[in-house]
């Protein structure tokens, strides 16, 4: 009974006492970061221990005893500003706050663990709670826990996203290259690539890199030419005072195998640094500089990088600089099996194809800011980008290749393939914000982009050992004037884009001192020149040998070109053409109530594509083809909160995907392996409907739960596919009618153990994307009575995983464990070589098998400045394959045959990083 009074008079004195108290809430928000919330701030009544910290979101709520009192907001580097407020029993006042910097003293000065800078992972989930578009995005901080090296591998740890180990192209939702498009701070980039659209996102290393992020639905701000969703690569910027530098060095498990037997092309002796200096004009080469390949021992992977920060004041503006710079170089080893198939007959076939290979990368970056005033901030930043790759390709050198109808004889075949590709890379972007009063926001920005990618001596030999069991004797093949051959191919892109937006705010202010409506409105443009040039020097050798495949150069000399060797000197390949989009949007957002908020947008979009060319493989030689494509692009895109921290989300657009240049423009590029792609200038564009819906849930600080359904309808799909015929060719074609895409994701971020502190120092976070894929085919790409497929590219299975540990103590332990898993893909559709006898003359289509891949990042902070950290990649090492079914022409029976496979062996590196 004495429990009883007790406790029933505990809770009477909680009652009066409450009745005694008013509560006190708002928002603080950060106006150094475009007044977005700030958490984690201090909110405290003066001369009293009552207070709190704002949230996640900036909110903060705390009862306060009757009467009139001083509230403090403060936060490290910022004023602390006081208020005065008068509270009555049982009442509720609203203060919100917006905070800015303290005069005087920089961010840099001070050392914030919880930072809202978008590099973290808690930023970018508070960024993706806010957004109305779908949209996921991945920060440097969780790049530096997972040890991703560049933006491509970035992007796989976002769900539905996976990349190709054949050609590193990204996927969204299984759509590939063509369906995407790439920009840096919302600027478009031109590709390095004469084969891509997008450029190759290995360029980007993540010490330029503040977040990735991955659009899925569309907002008529972005250009229309996205199928899938749009990758944005948020460059890094000032956000504190220091120097640091880093180092590292590892290796490649397949290269330390090779015992000190690592083989570089021939061109390397031209390089330095992965800069090529040109010695001689292609055809002085063929005599000048030998054939043959050269030794080293074991290469080892290094890198070394710098970053510097500061910032200052020039005529009383507040100017920031952040700069860093970046070398790395290394060394790849594969080896495995080639085979091809054409009419279901054997076509080549070796089972030692290896490939030695190199990447040496520069990068340097710089990023201004000037804050003119508080209405006023320029923004400019520019890259350089050097990558220098190696590539050293054989097939046949155990003596066992073979090559249909191949002349001296069809066994014995032996390729080797040397290349040296340089691209260079500057990105120009200058940027503005201009608030030119309390309702109107302008941004604009302008850049300017070059691309120079060149192969300045490619070396190419085709022979036959005539009887590896008895001598190494070769025979030179001769079926044509050019299997022995150098070549040189340069591609110059230059890009001038640019846009400009207005943000009118309507409505009048709610408790958040926000108004409820925008209308935003601006133009796009954008023009893309290139220009493409390609020469090939070939020797006809006919009759000739040499000792063995060691010794190629002794045949090319002068002395033989006097006495039967010809020297043939093809026609230049070239090809220019143009894109030029012209663009204008207006989209309206909403907070109809505390409920329902959404965009609704409209674009009109003109694009012109014009391609000419001069080729040998097109008859005549000459063409050209003009494209213009005018049409009106909507987007709606709502989100409903179903209750606090849970949202419903719905978005509908059309959209569509141009085609590339190089898919356009007839010329023929020979892969190492012999593999032939071929532009087909019949394509046209596609046209996408999207349509997705999510769900999100926000329990907690860092946690994130969410399921996807999404479709997509692709009038005209573009596949790449085996053509007809005896060339054996791959051909972008739009190869059905209509194609579908339904499919569905689910995300899960959350910590399974805490600390004392209520910190997690156990997370795990995970991905999984389900689709169905069905596309019709038209006639040309039936056979086996097929009307039906799966689109190129699309793994109907993603699973996309890490699980992290931090310690969470003042010299921290993180240990950070991924996964990715991607099924099978189609590498090339199928196609009959016989319509009469589609059932048994037909190339089936090649599948890309899917594997799991597996990565481990551990690092220790020894000291305030000194960090060591181990990262070991692909350390399962699958095998990357890709198989096709072949029937026998005898007993009639289908059986799945191995056309290419490899192991990309597990590369481990140990690096030390020191900050000043």
């Amino acid at each position: 009974m004495k429990k009883i009074l007790f406790i029933a008079f505990i809770a009477l004195s909680q009652v009066l006492i409450a009745q005694d108290k008013g509560t006190l809430k708002g928002l603080l928000t950060d106006k150094e970061t475009n007044n977005e919330p700030l958490p984690f701030a201090n909110v405290l009544i003066k001369g009293t221990n009552v207070g709190a910290t704002t949230d996640f979101d900036g909110n903060y709520s705390i009862k306060v005893p009757v009467g009139t009192h001083v509230v403090s907001f403060s936060f490290l580097g910022y004023k602390t500003v006081e208020k005065t407020f008068t509270i009555k029993a049982g009442e509720t006042v609203v203060l919100n706050q917006v905070m800015s910097a303290e005069e005087g003293v920089g961010l840099d000065e001070v050392v914030i663990k919880t930072s809202t800078s978008k590099e973290s992972a808690n930023a970018l989930l508070l960024e993706q709670k806010k957004a109305t578009v779908i949209k996921e995005s991945i920060g440097a901080q969780t790049l530096a826990k997972v040890g991703v090296s560049n933006a491509a591998n970035a992007t796989t740890k976002i769900s539905g996203v996976t990349k190709s180990e054949g050609t590193g192209n990204i996927f969204i939702r299984g759509l590939g290259d063509r369906y995407l498009s790439t920009t840096m701070n919302g600027l478009a980039i031109p590709s390095d690539n004469v084969s891509n659209k997008n450029i190759n996102l290995n360029l980007f290393s993540t010490s330029v890199i503040k977040n990735i992020g991955v659009s899925k639905t569309y907002a008529t701000s972005s250009y229309a030419d996205q199928g899938s969703g749009n990758v944005d690569i948020g460059s890094k910027e000032y956000t504190k005072k220091g120097f640091s530098i880093s180092v590292s060095g590892g290796t490649n498990t397949n290269v330390t195998s090779l015992n000190g037997d690592f083989r570089t092309p021939i061109i390397n002796n031209d390089v330095t640094l992965g800069f090529h200096k040109k010695t001689f004009a292609l055809q002085d080469l063929i005599t000048n500089q030998g054939w043959g390949t050269e030794a080293m021992s074991t290469p080892v992977n290094f890198s070394g990088s710098f970053t510097a920060a500061n910032k200052f004041t020039v005529l009383g503006k507040d100017v920031s600089v952040f700069l860093t710079g970046s070398h790395s170089k290394s060394f790849t080893h594969q080896q495995g099996v080639f085979n091809s198939y054409r009419s279901n007959v054997l076509d080549n076939s070796f089972s030692d194809a290896e490939q030695y290979s190199s990447v040496a990368n520069t990068t340097g970056y710089v990023n201004f800011k000037i804050k003119l005033n508080d209405n006023n901030k320029l923004k400019y930043n520019t890259l350089f980008v050097n990558t220098g790759r190696t590539n050293l390709y054989e097939q046949g050198r155990n003596g066992l290749g073979y090559v249909f109808d191949q002349d001296p004889q069809e066994e014995g075949a032996f390729v080797r393939d040397q290349n040296f590709l340089q691209t260079t890379m500057f990105v120009n972007q200058l940027m503005g914000e201009h608030k030119w009063n309390e309702n109107n926001t302008i941004n604009w920005a302008g850049g300017y982009n070059f691309v120079l990618a060149e192969e300045p001596n490619r070396i190419r030999n085709e022979v036959n050992i005539l009887d590896i069991t008895n001598s190494p004797l070769i025979q030179y093949s001769h079926v044509g004037d050019y299997q022995q051959r150098k070549s040189t191919q340069k591609i110059q892109d230059k890009e001038y884009t640019a846009f400009i937006e207005n943000k009118w705010a309507l409505g009048a202010k709610n408790e958040d001192d926000d108004k409820p409506y925008s209308l935003n409105y601006g133009v796009n443009f954008r023009h893309k020149e290139r220009t493409f040039r390609s020469l090939f020097v070939g020797v006809r050798a006919k009759d000739f040998t040499a000792p063995s495949i060691d010794d190629l150069s002794e045949t090319f000399t002068p002395t033989n070109f006097n006495n039967g060797l010809r020297l043939r000197v093809g026609e230049v390949d070239r090809y220019n053409a143009d894109l030029d989009i012209m663009a204008g949007y207006v989209n309206f957002d909403f907070q109809l109530n505390e409920k329902l908020s959404g965009n609704l947008g409209l674009r009109y979009e003109r694009n012109e594509l014009d391609v000419t060319w001069d080729v040998t493989n097109y008859v005549g030689r000459l063409g050209t083809i003009n494209r213009v494509y005018e049409s009106l692009y909507p987007s709606v895109n709502l989100k409903y909160e179903i209750q606090e921290n849970q949202y419903l989300r719905f978005a509908s657009s059309i959209t569509q995907t141009l085609p590339e240049f190089k898919e356009l423009a007839p010329f023929e590029y020979v892969s190492p392996t012999g593999r032939v792609i071929k532009g087909n200038p019949e394509l046209e564009k596609s046209d996408i409907y999207n349509l997705d819906l999510k769900y999100e849930m926000f329990p907690q600080r860092g946690q994130l739960f969410s399921a996807t359904a999404f479709y997509k309808q692709i009038i005209n799909p573009i596949n790449l596919a085996q053509a007809r015929g005896s060339s054996g060719n791959f051909v972008y074609s739009n190869t059905g009618d209509e194609a579908e895409v339904y499919g569905v994701e689910l995300e899960a971020k959350t910590d399974l153990i805490k600390n004392d502190d209520d910190e997690g120092i156990l997370n795990i976070t995970g991905n999984i994307t389900k689709m169905w894929l069905k596309q019709d085919l038209l006639k040309d790409f039936q056979y086996k009575d097929i009307t039906e497929s799966s689109l190129q590219g699309a793994s109907d299975f993603i699973i996309n995983s890490s699980l992290s540990y931090s310690d969470k103590k003042e010299k921290e332990f993180i240990a950070t464990l991924t996964g990715n898993y991607s099924s099978d893909k189609i590498f090339a559709l199928g196609s009959p070589e016989d319509f009469a006898n589609s059932a048994s003359l037909y190339n089936d289509e090649i599948l890309e098998k899917g594997f799991v891949a597996l990565d481990l990042v551990v690092s220790k902070k020894l000291t305030d400045n000194l960090v060591v950290k181990f990262v070991g990649r692909n350390l399962l090492n699958p095998e990357i394959k890709q198989t096709q079914k072949v029937r026998d022409l005898i007993t009639e029976i289908e059986t799945n045959q191995t056309v290419l496979s490899y192991k990309k062996g597990s590369q481990l590196t140990l690096s030390v990083k020191y900050t000043f």
